[in-house]
């Protein structure tokens, strides 16, 4: 498709090529809820407004942890981008490139050529990626938890070891199957491993073969604490919590190689893990470097306290992606609290540019942290001040997500998953095939006997 095409494609052609055209890279929470309220505030004549995800929809990444322990199914807690939207045009694909001094972007559809698009105002919305570190095996073995996909891939993997487990003497392969190490004791580490050993702590109750006893989760920091989020003193006791339940957290050390599947440890411990779940961390999404925005020094988009990029016009950030001045000398968190409510400033302040208004200077004071650590249980810090454990942290979790997570449509799937737990007993039927759908298709097209005995799948 030519240039040309390409923009007759995005403005409508004619006379909507006079239209101004806003261009927001992302459709997770800063990028969903930013089109959302220019479409209410823009009238059609106003402006076009795309939106560039590789995905067709926002994936409230809080709920991950719950989706990887079966809690909530995969489909509620992902809102169909196209649903929410009036006018906005959705395009399924990855921006590779952006040139904001010619105002194009390079787009890669998710099938079809590379196309160049044109726009007049851009939104920096691309979030963030996990944040690896050049450890042997790590890329071979290791999986996150930031998407959807991973997070149900999580759950039939840790489902298929048990299965695994239990169908062998060997005790070599056991011990491998049953060692799960997750690293990194953020939010996304502790919430994970919580919510999957509590679903493995119900589900060997169906294996006769194990034990509690012979299953081992660990949880691997670099730092001397978790969960900071939620201050010290919550995050001390949800430390005892995780270790009075079996958990071995280790503080203060490091995943060194995970060649084979074999766990080396920087105090000297190595061992067989057939699970290896990475959660140090994140970064700016690739193509905020492959861009000629002015960028930070930890290679986020360098942006004002208005959302604006710094150094250039009608560019706009925020997010994961973007350094945000906090009025105090520092930035805001890179966080989901503060992506949603920077959407609305954001969006205003580019329809201020476009009718030549005044900004707004984006404020928000820390409202707290909430994490979910398996059922009834969780860790709470709100307002600075109230601190809860235990049960009524996990009530002020459940409560707080089912309030933030978008459209009612998804609340109500998300409440009914909660409800049907308190009836009916976790569910642990495991779809390890998912991830290869065609290997039983494509085995069957395949000799199935080898001198005389059933060929072994490999």
């Amino acid at each position: 498709m030519t240039e040309s095409r390409n923009y007759r494609l995005v403005h409508g052609g004619g006379d909507d090529a006079e239209i101004p055209h806003i261009l927001i890279v992302g459709g997770g929470y800063l990028g969903m809820y930013t089109a959302r309220r220019l479409e209410k505030k823009l009238g059609a004549g106003e402006a076009r407004i795309t939106v560039i995800d590789p995905n067709s929809y926002m994936t409230y990444q809080p709920f991950l942890p719950e989706t990887a322990s079966g809690n909530i199914s995969p489909r509620h807690v992902v809102v169909p981008l196209r649903k929410v939207f009036n006018r906005v045009r959705v395009l399924g694909g990855r921006v590779v490139r952006i040139d904001h001094a010619d105002r194009t972007v390079r787009y890669e559809p998710n099938v079809g050529e590379p196309e160049t698009l044109h726009y007049d105002h851009i939104v920096i919305a691309a979030g963030a990626v996990s944040r690896t570190l050049p450890i042997p095996g790590l890329a071979e073995c290791g999986i996150g938890i930031k998407t959807v996909e991973e997070a149900t891939y999580l759950r039939n993997h840790v489902l298929n070891q048990l299965a695994i487990a239990d169908s062998t003497d060997d005790e070599a392969v056991r011990a491998k199957a049953l060692n799960f190490v997750f690293v990194g004791g953020g939010f996304a580490g502790a919430e994970a491993i919580a919510e999957l050993e509590d679903l493995v702590r119900d589900a060997v109750r169906m294996y006769s073969s194990i034990g509690l006893e012979d299953v081992q989760f660990y949880l691997i920091e670099a730092a001397d604490k978790i969960l900071p989020e939620v201050g010290p003193e919550v995050g001390t006791k949800a430390l005892n919590q995780l270790r009075r339940r079996g958990i071995d957290v280790r503080l203060k050390t490091f995943l060194e190689s995970a060649v084979d599947q074999r766990i080396k440890l920087s105090d000297g411990d190595e061992f067989d893990a057939g699970t290896l779940v990475w959660t140090a961390g994140v970064k700016p999404s690739p193509v905020v470097a492959a861009s000629d925005l002015p960028l930070g020094p930890k290679g986020h988009v360098d942006t004002s306290e208005f959302l604006t990029v710094n150094g250039v016009e009608n560019a706009f950030a925020g997010g994961d992606n973007a350094q945000v001045p906090d009025g105090n000398g520092g930035f805001y968190p890179p966080n989901a609290q503060n992506a949603v409510r920077q959407a609305p400033v954001l969006a205003d302040n580019v329809v201020a540019t476009l009718r030549n208004g005044k900004l707004k200077a984006y404020r928000h004071k820390n409202l707290g942290a909430v994490a979910g650590l398996g059922l009834h249980k969780g860790a709470a810090q709100l307002f600075g001040k109230i601190k809860l454990n235990g049960r009524l942290a996990w009530y002020a979790h459940r409560a707080y997500h089912l309030f933030a997570v978008p459209t009612f449509n998804r609340k109500a799937r998300v409440l009914s998953d909660w409800t049907l737990a308190f009836f009916l007993r976790r569910d642990f039927a495991a779809l390890p095939e998912m991830v290869e759908p065609r290997q039983a298709f494509a085995e069957a097209s395949r000799p199935q006997v080898e001198d005389g005995q059933l060929r072994r799948v490999s």
